[in-house]
């Protein structure tokens, strides 16, 4: 077990060898979360792992055509 200093503003340094043991690596984002009475720090699941999983991505251009054709029909028939 390794200990840390909390500073004057809350924050702590992970020691090194702990990230490495469960591949926390730099600029990697954690999750902090309380449990039962403690702080728990895991790491946070990568986001862009998730993607193609909604179907095949369409370029932004594509997207935003698409997004104001939709918006379109939409006021159509609210009004």
């Amino acid at each position: 077990m390794t200990t840390a200093t909390v500073s004057s503003k809350s924050q702590i340094t992970l020691p090194a060898a702990a990230c490495r043991q469960v591949g926390i690596k730099p600029h990697d984002r954690v999750l902090v979360e309380v449990r039962e009475g403690a702080i728990v720090i895991v790491s946070a699941p990568d986001l862009m792992a998730f993607k193609g999983v909604l179907g095949k991505a369409l370029p932004p251009d594509v997207e935003a055509e698409r997004t104001a054709e939709f918006l379109a029909r939409r006021h159509k028939r609210a009004i």
